[in-house]
């Protein structure tokens, strides 16, 4: 039996100066079907390792956390190489992960980055290597936790109102860049 989805957030974050260090801006659409229902926000550290446990904490607070069905990641890392833990954030929240890209990751360039200029590079390599390849998948790329490939499928093409990056990834990308900068620009 597949699931039905109706119940989402989708996070990104905010853009930064490239020589900021410290916290970053992290931005949550909650969406009730195709309608914005709500706006969530957190902040991680820049190249840290505290990606999943702040989105579950703030997960853990909202209001909307009983309706939320599933979570969509503007990719696996965020901050910069602030690399999610998939399979920790699926854990903690009960809610099934769904990794986003518009392309295919440079994986060679990534991986000799994380390992030669990232501190913690190796442990952040091993989380993107346990998530899986991304696949491609209704005009996206994907790595997916806790759903099906089929219900992946479903979620991305009933929330791809206006392009292929489903509503909540495209909104949690604006809400970011207006917030932090006076307005919103360049295509998530």
């Amino acid at each position: 039996m597949t699931r039905r989805f109706s119940h989402v957030v989708g996070f990104d974050d905010a853009p930064f100066e490239r020589g900021h260090r410290g916290d970053v801006p992290v931005i949550g659409a909650v969406f009730a079907g195709r309608r914005l229902e709500g706006v969530l926000s957190t902040k991680v550290r820049r190249d840290g390792a505290n990606a999943a446990t702040r989105l579950a904490e703030c997960l853990a607070a909202a209001r909307f956390r009983p309706q939320l069905q599933a979570i969509f990641l503007q990719g696996i890392a965020f901050a910069g190489f602030n690399v999610v833990d998939l399979e920790d954030l699926y854990r903690r929240t009960g809610l099934p992960v769904l990794v986003v890209a518009r392309r295919a990751p440079d994986l060679k360039a990534i991986r000799r980055a994380l390992l030669d200029h990232v501190p913690g590079g190796a442990r952040k390599w091993r989380l993107i290597e346990a998530a899986g390849p991304m696949e491609p998948l209704a005009g996206v790329y994907v790595q997916r936790c806790g759903l099906s490939t089929f219900e992946a499928e479903s979620l991305l093409t009933a929330l791809q109102i206006h392009g292929r990056l489903p509503e909540p990834l495209r909104v949690a990308h604006l809400i970011a860049g207006g917030v932090t900068t006076g307005e919103s620009r360049h295509r998530p």
